[in-house]
């Protein structure tokens, strides 16, 4: 067994007192035999050589000035440095002060235990970001706990703006079933708005909606967090118990399902070592306050204004509204999963919240009713979709349709009608056939293509009652001679 030089140094130490093999062996936790190797055998320790270094000039410097102000940060020690000709980096720096400063203890703390319904505790967690079609949006949990109880409430959203905490909010209330006398926070922004030592100046809006809902808020110390120990547990269970291993959410909403599931059969049915129950036995619901009748409005709201082609833009997509509202600043409404645009009080369309970056919503529906109404527009937008459809064929067909006299936009609408009964790919080919043919027309073309669909099956014979009959065999007649003395009957006519 091969020991460490310290281990070396305190052997031969206890050696040269006169302790026993024995004695030595149980103090330092050695086997005798390997104490009684190294006793009988010194081995010659050779001391590391000490390293010179730039900031060794500097060092009474440093020292006296951090008798005049131990606060003094290192960029600033750095910063004053560097005029006396330093020209060490601000690694070697940090590592002496380190050495130089007192290290303090952590501070010790009472647990505190609230009776049912008392007390939540709330907070927010990073947790990376969830992609849409390549393109990353931050992913927050938002965390909400009865601190008598350690019953769990997750959510995940896209954002941290106050409206989105407003919503989580509510949706862990009803989660609750009712909330508690006091939530307690960190400083968030959107809570806290600014703080002189224990004097809170709430934010007056999140303010306003705790008056609405009718509990307490409360904010801890700055830097702080065993005050607020149990959300601060909980966060960590989340990081540790949720998130690792799983495969990546397809969707937010996959998310919060994900989420539901895993309060619902894991989070809130374990047995917690502190309580010595499981979190949803131990929660007493009917000691929460209730809630009050009608959820307030606390979604995300903002204006915007209709451009010319028929567009709104939000949050990097664009939703799209009837022709009458181009120009007009309408309010935009938004939660986590809808968003509803208004003029004053009257709702005009709504849609599924769109995650993704660069999409429209909505462009088919009011297009397709603005071109109703622009029939020459329609006709244009018809006959592309059928040149994109169809390729060359359609464009050289279109010309000798026009060529021959017949009306395009009646023939254009009956191709698009064909394609989508028959498809692409049978119509192209039945126009190529239908232009050899020079038969000009859509309906010549869906004559081709019912052929083609229902081709006619092989008549069986007629069966006379007589056989004789059966057995006859007419001579072949050429209608020639009858066209011949039609023509000629045509010629003669004045």
């Amino acid at each position: 067994m091969v020991l460490a030089p310290d281990q070396i140094q305190a052997l031969y130490q206890l050696a040269q007192q006169q302790w026993s093999l024995r004695k030595i062996a149980t103090h330092l936790h050695l086997d005798r035999a390997t104490v009684k190797k190294y006793v009988q055998r010194p081995v010659i320790l050779i001391k590391k050589r000490q390293r010179s270094s730039k900031l060794d000039p500097f060092r009474p410097q440093i020292q006296q000035w951090l008798a005049e102000d131990p606060r003094l940060s290192g960029v600033r020690i750095l910063a004053r440095l560097r005029p006396l000709g330093y020209s060490g980096g601000h690694s070697i720096l940090d590592h002496y002060l380190a050495q130089l400063r007192p290290q303090g203890k952590p501070p010790a703390f009472v647990r505190v235990e609230v009776g049912p319904g008392q007390q939540f505790q709330a907070d927010w967690a990073d947790c990376g970001a969830l992609a849409y079609a390549g393109q990353p949006r931050r992913l927050y949990a938002f965390c909400l706990i009865e601190a008598h109880s350690r019953l769990l409430y997750l959510e995940f959203t896209h954002a941290l703006t106050l409206p989105t905490l407003c919503r989580c909010h509510l949706h862990g209330f009803h989660f609750f079933g009712g909330l508690a006398r006091e939530i307690l926070y960190d400083n968030l922004r959107s809570v806290v708005a600014q703080r002189q030592g224990r004097l809170v100046g709430f934010n007056l809006t999140f303010l306003d909606f705790a008056r609405q809902m009718g509990f307490v808020p409360k904010a801890c110390q700055p830097a702080s967090p065993w005050q607020k120990g149990k959300i601060e547990r909980a966060i960590g269970y989340v990081k540790t118990s949720f998130l690792p291993g799983r495969p990546p959410f397809s969707s937010l909403a996959d998310a919060n399902r994900q989420a539901r599931q895993w309060l619902q059969e894991v989070a809130n049915q374990r047995f917690h070592r502190e309580t010595r129950q499981k979190p949803a036995e131990r929660f007493q619901p009917q000691a929460l306050l209730p809630l009050p009748g009608a959820d307030p409005d606390y979604r995300d709201t903002t204006t915007a204004q209709v451009g010319k082609d028929l567009r709104l833009h939000f949050d990097g997509n664009r939703y799209c509204l009837p022709a009458r509202w181009v120009g007009c600043r309408l309010t935009v409404k938004a939660n986590s999963s809808s968003l509803s645009l208004y003029d004053k009080e009257q709702e005009i369309v709504s849609y599924p919240r769109g995650w993704g970056r660069g999409q429209t919503f909505g462009a088919e529906r009011f297009e397709t009713e603005l071109l109703e109404t622009r029939p020459r527009a329609l006709y244009a937008v018809q006959t592309n979709r059928l040149l994109q459809l169809l390729g060359p064929p359609a464009e050289s067909y279109l010309k000798a349709l026009v060529e021959n006299g017949l009306p395009l936009e009646r023939q254009v609408s009956q191709l698009l009608e064909l394609i989508r009964q028959y498809e692409a790919e049978p119509v192209r080919l039945a126009l190529e056939k239908a232009h050899a043919l020079k038969a000009w027309g859509a309906d010549y073309i869906a004559n081709l293509l019912y052929q083609q669909a229902c081709p006619r099956s092989e008549q069986p014979p007629v069966i006379l009652k007589d056989p004789r009959l059966a057995q006859l065999a007419p001579d072949p007649v050429s209608l020639l001679e009858y066209d011949a003395l039609i023509l000629n009957e045509s010629e003669l006519e004045p």
